[in-house]
Parts: structure tokens; sequence; C-alpha cells
């Protein structure tokens, strides 16, 4: 089945409300809920059962700038992983809404990229803007899993 502009906007909805799941796991039942929900998100949401994932996450740098397996993935949004020390969890950080804006997307078959801007917004209002990028295959069961995630901050001069 054809992936859909509908389909890339109900996944990157998926993707925001995750985040902002993570957000309020942590700010009511602190790291071990955090971690609970954010595995049950990356297992729905990313397409590790489809082989190495491309995740880029915004801060990350050196040796561990790239991600391609569940753990690297769960320890950027989460920390508190010694084997990711720079990890200081971007799902941690009280996130209240999160919104996308479309610059493209380009549809072949089971396989879709998307790329534009998404902004996040803490519950005390701050706000952190960043570009995005995600591809996504069609799984079996039907469902968008991400293979491809990659963000970065905005280029001033």
């Amino acid at each position: 089945m054809m992936i859909t502009e509908t389909d890339l906007a109900e996944a990157r909805a998926a993707w925001g409300n995750g985040l902002i799941a993570i957000s309020i796991a942590y700010d009511e039942r602190g790291i071990e809920g955090a971690r609970a929900v954010a595995g049950d998100i990356l297992d729905a949401l990313y397409g590790f059962a489809l082989g190495p994932i491309l995740f880029k996450p915004t801060l990350s740098g050196g040796a561990q700038t790239f991600r391609t397996d569940r753990d690297g993935t769960l320890s950027y949004f989460i920390g508190h992983d010694p084997a990711y020390p720079q990890d200081t969890g971007f799902g941690l950080r009280s996130w209240r809404e999160v919104g996308s804006e479309t610059s493209s997307f380009f549809v072949q078959g089971d396989v879709a990229m998307w790329m534009g801007w998404v902004t996040f917004t803490s519950k005390d209002g701050d706000v952190v803007k960043v570009d995005k990028s995600f591809g996504y295959r069609r799984a079996a069961d039907g469902s968008l899993k991400l293979v491809l995630h990659h963000s970065s901050l905005p280029y001033t001069a």
C-alpha cells in the first residue's frame, strides 16, 4: 500500500506525542517511568526489526554522532546510560507540544522521506526549533516505521 501525505502527518504526530509522553512520564514517575514509556514508543515507531536504523540526533557528536540500534536511540531520549556519557535525555525536557512544518516529502512504494521543521515547546514555554528528516518504511503490519531520523539545529550566520 502506497504511503500517503496523511500517513506521514500521522506518523509525525505519533512521534511528537511519544516524545511528550516520555516527558510527562519523567515528570510524574522519574527515570524508570520514562524508560518504560520510551522503550514502548521506540518499539512502536522505529524499525529496529527491519535492520539498523539511521539516526543522527540533534545533540550528538564524536564517535557517538550516529546511532543505529535501540540502545543508542533510547539513550538519546532518556540519557542515564554510561555507554553514552554525553546524552542528557532530550525526552526529559518537559515537552508539552510538538509541531511540524513540511518542507517537502518523497514517496516511492513502501518507502517515504520527509523533511521540514519540528518545534518543541516545554511546559515552561521554552521553544526549540530543529531541522528534521524522517525516513519511513511500511512494515508488514501496515504501520510506518522510522528507518532514518536526522536532526540538526538551524544554521545561523
